[in-house]
């Protein structure tokens, strides 16, 4: 694991920096926006853009994965004298190195900024046949198993004693937030099919999962599965911030419905089925054998 900056970077330094940078109009965001993979186009939409790169500022880490740029975008969202709003041009990954507190630093950095609500993003696999590739998962729950396990971004001191020691979130995602989000698929004229709801496995990575971790995964409740969102979702809702997550589905899982059995498959190859009950499987490749 690469060192965790944020553990000697104060937050009033990092605000101070990004803030130096901007002008008075986009210091303070409402919105945050975290750009999954390949989605970084987002920054097309907003006006009167400001680009920070994490290197110029103090306790970012660095993004390494391919389609995640590393920088912070800051302009206006929307009709009229618009909305300010904050995107991550890239997200940090644990699997990158990056420690737990580095990968949802820039979520406590736009808290402080002044955002209230934050939209994540990602890409993910899809471990259910409802869900095809191209649909929009509009998250209502998630599994978290490294959570469960001690890979928790909330272990440790807290970075404010008005945080909660134990985070509920059984509302962890905004019902408001999910609402606004159909609503807008209805006013783009968005088909049915486009959007669904569902639960986001978060699994660390970098490896894709087996079949039978595939299968475990939808057995237990899963939709879809990722590598990110998660820590990000804690450190977001630990600030207090409203929290909404969709996932773009790439890919579906590759879970057969069995194992692949090899000794069957050799079992057949050597001694076919009308052989199986007058013969024995010696007599059949001696018989072969001298043909």
């Amino acid at each position: 694991m690469a060192p965790d900056t944020t553990s000697i970077t104060s937050f009033g330094l990092t605000l101070e920096a990004i803030r130096l940078k901007l002008p008075e109009k986009l210091q303070n965001p409402q919105i945050g926006i975290i750009c999954g993979s390949g989605l970084s186009g987002l920054v097309d939409a907003l006006r009167e853009v400001e680009i920070i790169q994490y290197e110029n500022i103090p306790g970012f880490g660095r993004s390494t994965v391919p389609g995640h740029k590393s920088a912070l975008a800051f302009g206006l969202l929307g009709s009229g004298d618009g909305v300010p709003v904050v995107a991550m041009l890239g997200r940090f990954h644990p699997y990158e190195g990056h420690g737990l507190s580095t990968v949802v630093f820039p979520v406590r950095v736009m808290a402080k900024l002044g955002v209230r609500d934050l939209l994540i993003t990602n890409a993910a696999g899809s471990l259910n046949p409802d869900i095809p590739v191209g649909t929009i998962v509009v998250i209502n729950d998630h599994i978290a198993l490294p959570n469960l396990t001690g890979m928790n971004p909330l272990l440790g001191p807290q970075t404010s004693p008005d945080h909660p020691r134990f985070l509920p979130l059984s509302d962890a995602y905004s019902v408001p937030l999910r609402r606004l989000v159909f609503l807008a698929a209805s006013r783009l004229q968005l088909p049915q099919e486009a959007l669904a709801e569902g639960t986001y496995a978060w699994v660390s990575g970098p490896t894709y999962e087996t079949p039978a971790e595939g299968r475990f995964l939808r057995r237990i409740g899963a939709d879809v599965v990722g590598m990110s969102t998660i820590p990000e979702v804690l450190a977001g809702r630990e600030e207090g911030l409203n929290v909404a997550v969709l996932s773009l589905v790439t890919n579906f899982v590759v879970i057969p419905e069995k194992p692949r059995s090899i000794r069957a498959e050799v079992d057949a190859e050597v001694c076919p089925p009308y052989f199986q009950s007058s013969v024995t499987t010696d007599w059949y490749l001696d018989y072969w054998a001298a043909d």
